[in-house]
């Protein structure tokens, strides 16, 4: 009953620390960056282009920005 219930654990610890690994490096994009990113690709492959993302307009601050930084 021990072993069964330790390699369960094992199992399920290691799934768990599978999927957390899962996802991609480096800082998060933001949609517009994306955007362009997926055109570029789509570009470099002679796929159709997606729309022509819109340029962001400016960050308005806001009350708890000071919390974040």
């Amino acid at each position: 009953m021990f072993l069964r219930r330790s390699v369960l654990l094992f199992v399920l610890l290691a799934t768990a620390t599978a999927i957390a690994a899962c996802g991609r490096r480096g800082p998060p994009l933001s949609p517009y960056e994306a955007a362009v990113e997926a055109r570029k690709e789509a570009e470099d492959k002679g796929e159709p282009l997606p729309p022509e993302p819109e340029k962001p307009v400016a960050d308005k601050p806001f009350i708890l920005d000071g919390l974040i930084e």
